[in-house]
């Protein structure tokens, strides 16, 4: 399996994501450049967490229209996985690759730590050794995690199950205290309708090591690597 990392101006996410391929995983991995027409023979394709074009405009409106996000769009159009994290999914929302789009934070502040999710959908490649209900804790790092769209949209996006991951308490319940950003229903990440893509706010790549917090993050990416391996 090789993965690719998107690199786009600003992204401060892409080491981390390469490392977790290829240290992690023992994947081969590659790093490709916003400017860039190929994939490379990609796999997988990670958009990294960052602040993309300097969040100038709205967070990943202008990453959206990189070169290599038309590859993107058309590698995922064909059921490859594709996986945005925070700044990624972001850039993901914007060129429709999955619903909704990411707002400033209520709190209109940044927040940066330790949250839980619970897993909502154990039928996407980065999620298929989860159990529904599994309490995962990563860390946050935005300004804009909001997640937010119209009413019929929501109904739509609850209604067929493409909420991957919800912000939780200790004992995973939903609560307003557990919303770090104020996302409508307490979302934390979701998928599209063919489950191939998915976006979520939290690091995994930033939760491999207990020494860094928490190792919970593995899980997804050893999904991963079982999915593509079955």
């Amino acid at each position: 399996m090789k993965i690719g990392v998107v690199s786009f101006p600003g992204s401060n996410c892409d080491e981390d994501a390469y490392l977790a391929a290829v240290e992690h995983l023992g994947c081969e991995a590659v790093m490709l450049w916003h400017k860039a027409h190929d994939l490379e023979g990609s796999d997988v394709i990670i958009l990294p967490g960052g602040f993309s074009y300097g969040d100038y405009l709205r967070s990943g409106a202008i990453a959206r229209f990189s070169p290599i996000m038309q590859e993107v769009v058309a590698h995922a159009k064909r059921g490859a996985p594709v996986i945005g994290i925070c700044n990624g999914f972001q850039i993901a929302c914007e060129a429709g690759l999955l619903p909704g789009a990411l707002m400033r934070n209520a709190s209109l502040q940044f927040r940066s730590m330790p949250v839980t999710i619970r897993v909502e959908r154990t039928d996407t490649p980065f999620t298929v050794l989860c159990r529904t209900g599994d309490l995962l804790t990563m860390p946050i790092a935005h300004g804009d995690g909001r997640f937010t769209v119209d009413a019929p949209t929501l109904e739509r996006i609850e209604g067929e199950g493409l909420v991957v991951f919800r912000y939780v308490d200790a004992d995973g319940v939903t609560s307003e205290a557990a919303n770090p950003n104020g996302s409508l229903d307490n979302i934390a990440g979701v998928t599209n309708a063919a489950r191939n893509v998915v976006g979520l706010m939290p690091h995994p790549e930033r939760a491999l090591e207990p020494l860094l917090g928490s190792d919970d993050g593995s899980i997804l990416f050893r999904s991963l690597l079982a999915t593509v391996a079955a």
